[in-house]
């Protein structure tokens, strides 16, 4: 729209000054004549009034179709390797031509209504011409017109409708512009859902958290609600697990307590104060989130793990990443801490990329830890010397973790089970195996899907602190008819690891 407006304003000037000036030396040679031109040209404006309209109606068109094509192509580009996985390359290809061809359409109707324009300008020009001629004539052998006015009066209208023309040619520019900016000036002009107005800044949050019976339901889904009225408490220091089926509302907890989205009933509170009074940036350095599906951006190593950080050392970077457990395998690429991580960080694993994130987070010191499955993408030994270095250096932080994995689940302080948006129980492990409810049922339904309903198993179901550590006994590979001793840390690793699901078979397949 700068473009055209840079480019056209100059044109639009200069022809509105000379369709000023030639007018008006056409009223002094002729006011009867005069009028054959003005009543036509009023007619013009008019007409190029319906085709811009129409006009900016396509362009607008034409950006969306443009930008469902560019939508295509990108998140084809950015998943290629699944396109290639299941032979989809013709198929993505053809729904690309598709949106092409949308856009070829919608720009052949652009062509036609602007060659219709141009049709109709000149055909209305040639009228006027036609009409002075027919009328200066008559007038010059009335005797009122001399036959030299005649011809200077032409030459004043061959230069108004040459005015006219580029003035058309202008507008359709203009409204061109309009129609492709009209999206981007409704986003600008949008005003938000959520309140960000919040001023208030703390010395210090000692990290208590609160769910007061939180109702919730998102935006695009307000017919199906999340949450029901959810209520809990988080103490300051104090490691929380978050378990439940999938679908259940713990991730949902988690974009709640960042702000991204507000609660349609009910209130979130940090250190009794309601979260959305909180100023934008303070609440969210103090409060630091590590996704189950992190994403990096295309930088190096160290401004991912420094991302936001104004203050932020090599050193403190290196501690981070330390603590993540992502400085060894940082140190062992060409460039180290230099190292580009790629569009979307696709130049690193899974594990990688968790660990870059969790370094990232750790490097705010953050009052609050939220860990969203944060180490589902690694490998025992990772995960465990991570969890370790976490646990180990949480230093009075209040942590939220969803997992489903009992060796992160047991040694949280409290562990909450939240089944369809409510709360159906809470308390430590010990406590809630000995419990009658779906935790114990379902610890013990994994038990038996993985030990083939040994009674050892069984046994290790019970709520004693040194049966959850020891070791169980499980079947070997078919048709073996042996039986082995596991460690408990692999009993660990399996258990609780199908998020809760309620089919048997999964769990067993698992």
């Amino acid at each position: 729209m700068s473009d055209t407006v840079a480019l056209n304003v100059n044109v639009f000037l200069r022809n509105i000054v000379q369709m000023g000036g030639s007018m008006l030396f056409m009223l002094t040679l002729c006011w009867r004549l005069s009028l054959v031109p003005f009543i036509v040209v009023p007619i013009i404006l008019v007409a190029s009034k319906i085709f811009g309209v129409y006009y900016d109606f396509l362009a607008e068109k034409t950006q969306e179709a443009v930008a469902h094509s560019n939508d295509v192509a990108e998140e084809v580009l950015s998943t290629m390797r699944t396109v290639r996985s299941f032979a989809c390359e013709e198929i993505e290809g053809d729904r690309f031509y598709d949106k092409l061809t949308d856009t070829l359409n919608i720009t052949k109707k652009k062509a036609f209504a602007y060659v219709g324009y141009l049709w109709v300008s000149e055909l209305f020009q040639t009228v006027i011409n036609v009409a002075v001629l027919w009328y200066g004539g008559h007038l010059v052998l009335s005797g009122k017109l001399n036959k030299d006015l005649l011809v200077a009066f032409l030459l004043y209208q061959m230069q108004l409708a040459d005015n006219i023309r580029q003035l058309g040619e202008v507008w359709t520019g203009l409204m061109q512009s309009v129609g492709a900016a009209r999206k981007v000036c409704e986003y600008i002009d949008r005003k938000p859902d959520l309140n960000m107005t919040g001023h208030y800044i703390p010395e210090k949050v000692t990290g208590k958290i609160e769910f007061r019976n939180v109702c919730f339901s998102y935006p695009t889904r307000k017919q199906n609600p999340i949450l029901r009225n959810l209520s809990f408490t988080v103490e300051p220091g104090e490691v929380v697990a978050l378990v439940g089926p999938s679908g259940s509302g713990k991730s949902s907890c988690i974009a709640l307590l960042e702000h991204f989205y507000e609660p349609s009933d009910g209130q979130i509170l940090i250190d009794g104060v309601p979260i959305e009074q909180y100023e934008h940036h303070f609440i969210h350095n103090t409060i630091s989130l590590v996704g189950q599906e992190p994403v990096l951006f295309a930088r190096s190593v160290e401004e991912n793990v420094s991302y936001g950080v104004e203050t932020c050392t090599k050193a403190d970077v290196i501690e981070a990443s330390k603590l993540a457990n992502a400085h060894s395998f940082i140190e062992n690429t060409r460039d180290q801490y230099d190292t580009n991580v790629g569009e979307k960080g696709s130049q690193m694993s899974g594990g990688q990329k968790q660990r870059i994130a969790i370094a990232r987070s750790l490097v705010r010191k953050p009052a609050i830890l939220l860990l969203d499955e944060a180490t589902s993408a690694l490998d025992t030994e990772s995960e465990h010397l991570v969890q370790e270095a976490i646990y180990k250096n949480l230093k009075g932080r209040s942590v939220i973790l969803i997992a489903h994995r009992l060796s992160t689940v047991e040694k949280a302080n409290k562990i909450i089970l939240i089944n369809k948006g409510v709360v159906e129980q809470m308390g430590t492990h010990e406590e809630l195996l000995k419990q009658e409810g779906m935790y114990k049922t379902l610890v013990q339904r994994q038990m038996i899907g993985n030990a083939g309903d040994s009674p050892a198993v069984l046994d290790a179901a019970r709520p004693k602190r040194s049966s959850a550590t020891a070791p169980y006994i499980h079947r070997g590979g078919p048709g073996s008819g042996a039986l082995s001793i596991s460690p408990p840390h692999s009993m660990a690793q399996s258990l609780l690891a199908t998020s809760f699901t309620q089919s048997t078979t999964s769990m067993q397949s698992k």
